[in-house]
């Protein structure tokens, strides 16, 4: 696993999270109050705090949680001589890493092309003085030639997805012929989800506490509340993931636009500041996606290692809200009642 130095605004857990889930180990951490410096995002004092860590540990990368211009990044990685990576960049490196279906893999390549075309512009321009000859495969293109090769690629991504949506969609109606009921695990990722998802459908799929374990849905039978429903894993969210990441893995999140009920996992072991801003931001992108809250149930999981978190959620006696354990099996079968009321009553399978 390569070392990485960190510049973090804020808390960095989540950013440290990133980094060991693309395979890099943190190895030094700075903190940053902002990247807003023209030339490098920070200032000089925050260049040189960073030159004075990478000639110490000598990085493999150096990590930005934040968004940096091309132009930065190539500032930063000429004074610095190492890799530059942003949590754009990082992130798509992450779904590089953990896709593993051909559609899954065909949304992280939508998702790195719609990041490049952002950057064509000023990658153009650098090219063209002779700064960075050949930057991102860029050679002598001019940007009109680089933005028609970016939309060729896209389109015939996206023609791909459609397709595989089509067959989603074809899908869903010969469930909804059939009667059956259909439920979606969603939720920050990290938050158990596939963890739970194997408790209540007996199934076998890859967790751990990695970001971004899951890029795929999933799908099996399960009992839940004394009636049988299709239950899916889905991709995690998780807060500042642009809107065109979003869009790329849409067809996999449609599975939770089109589900009867939706249970948003939430971990107990986060602290309540963090843990109100996570759910906050689930809920949002959930609105995003055209689910309310009538269609939600809550499984406050990891019940048997953490406190109980509904006060500080705002979910205290709130009857969709269950304390649950992937690990255990606590409280699937409250759980499996409050999802059967929000999906109103037994499937009739």
């Amino acid at each position: 696993m390569g070392g990485a130095v960190l510049v973090v605004q804020g808390d960095g857990e989540e950013a440290e999270g990133l980094c060991g889930s693309a395979g890099y180990r943190v190895v030094h951490t700075i903190r940053q109050r902002s990247l807003r410096g023209q030339k490098y995002g920070i200032g000089e004092g925050g260049l040189e705090s960073l030159r004075e860590a990478a000639s110490r540990h000598r990085p493999d990368v150096i990590i930005f949680d934040g968004m940096l211009k091309p132009g930065q990044n190539y500032n930063l990685a000429t004074e610095l001589k190492t890799e530059i990576l942003d949590r754009e960049a990082l992130i798509l490196a992450i779904f590089e890493r953990r896709a593993s279906s051909s559609e899954s893999r065909l949304q992280t390549k939508l998702a790195q092309l719609r990041y490049e075309m952002a950057r064509a512009r000023e990658k153009v321009r650098l090219a063209s003085q002779g700064e960075q000859p050949g930057f991102m495969g860029i050679g002598k293109f001019g940007v009109d030639a680089y933005y028609d090769d970016i939309r060729h690629r896209m389109h015939a991504v996206r023609a791909r997805l459609a397709k595989a949506g089509r067959q989603r969609e074809l899908h869903r109606q010969a469930r909804r012929r059939a009667g059956l009921r259909t439920v979606s695990l969603a939720g920050y990722t990290s938050a158990g989800k596939s963890t739970l998802f194997n408790r209540i459908t007996g199934e076998e799929a890859d967790a751990g506490p990695e970001l971004f374990t899951t890029l795929s849905t999933t799908t099996r039978r399960a009992r839940l509340g004394g009636g049988q429903f299709l239950v899916s894993d889905t991709v995690g969210f998780i807060s500042r993931l642009p809107a065109y990441m979003i869009d790329a893995f849409r067809s996999t999140l449609e599975e939770i636009a089109h589900a009867d009920a939706v249970i948003l996992v939430v971990d107990s072991r986060d602290a309540p500041d963090a843990a109100r801003a996570k759910f906050s931001s689930c809920v949002r992108t959930l609105a995003e996606l055209g689910v309310g809250r009538e269609r939600m149930a809550y499984a406050l999981n990891k019940s048997d290692v953490a406190p109980d978190p509904s006060a500080c959620l705002g979910l205290e006696g709130d009857w969709r809200c269950a304390r649950v354990s992937g690990v255990t099996g606590e409280g699937v079968e409250d759980l499996g009642r409050a999802v059967a009321r929000v999906a109103g009553g037994p499937s009739c399978w």
